[in-house]
């Protein structure tokens, strides 16, 4: 594909991830991860939970098309560092997989104890806690975790090849930094994912990927730096 198309599809992916993820993850999982009457209430709101499922199925897609779109850019200047990138950004996407059959599971749960009609909920309430627990670590691991990763790597290639203007990938090595950090934090106890500090240190990649998609609907990536690239690469090959 050429690279005007390329810088489109990578805009729409992150714009892509950007909208799943807040509506999936953030917002239509509550009624069984926020409420305290889950067990009733996930399957009272199985639609809805079920809807959260596919807007993250849909992140995932995003993440593996990121992956696959960027690589042909980025391993113009560095192929190593292009192929670690999809590498984890495949791995994210299979973090986020496990998160979200955990919610799924969650909604199974609620359905089979409102069937059964039991008065000792112990039984289920440790199935609920264990199923929890592994969608908020998936939920640390995935957008927290692997996308600091993720968004230092690529960040990185388009500082040093100035396919797109440099203040971009400034802002995107930044908020890669502090979205690690805010996942160490998050990892060890000190602060809530979902909280005032999570919000604030993860802000600058959240901007980041927003100014990145926009900029790259728009103008795409940097001609004359893309030329740059080949001619260096077909330099190269010829030495």
């Amino acid at each position: 594909m050429s690279l005007r198309t390329a810088g489109r599809l990578v805009g729409f992916f992150f714009i892509l991830a950007v909208v799943t993820a807040v509506v999936g993850g953030l917002v239509l999982y509550d009624p069984v991860l926020k409420d305290p009457g889950y067990l009733v209430q996930g399957a009272e709101h199985a639609n809805q939970v079920i809807l959260g499922a596919l807007m993250e199925l849909l992140l995932v897609i995003s993440a593996v098309g990121t992956a696959t779109t960027m690589f042909p850019v980025l391993k113009k200047y560095n192929e190593t560092i292009a192929l670690w990138h999809v590498c984890f950004r495949f791995l994210e996407a299979v973090v986020i997989t496990i998160g979200l059959i955990s919610v799924l599971s969650l909604v199974t749960l609620s359905r089979e104890f409102t069937a059964a009609g039991v008065l000792d909920t112990t039984s289920f309430q440790a199935s609920g806690i264990v199923l929890k627990a592994i969608h908020d670590w998936t939920f640390m691991l995935g957008p927290l975790f692997m996308l600091g990763i993720n968004t230092m790597m690529y960040s990185y290639i388009f500082y040093k090849s100035r396919l797109l203007p440099r203040f971009i990938p400034i802002l995107g090595m930044s908020g890669a930094v502090l979205v690690f950090i805010c996942a160490l934090l998050v990892m060890f106890g000190v602060i809530k994912q979902v909280s005032f500090w999570g919000g604030i240190l993860a802000l600058p990649v959240a901007a980041n990927e927003m100014i990145l998609a926009v900029w790259l609907l728009i103008k795409g990536f940097n001609e004359s730096a893309w030329t740059s690239l080949s001619a260096n690469k077909s330099v190269q090959s010829c030495s």
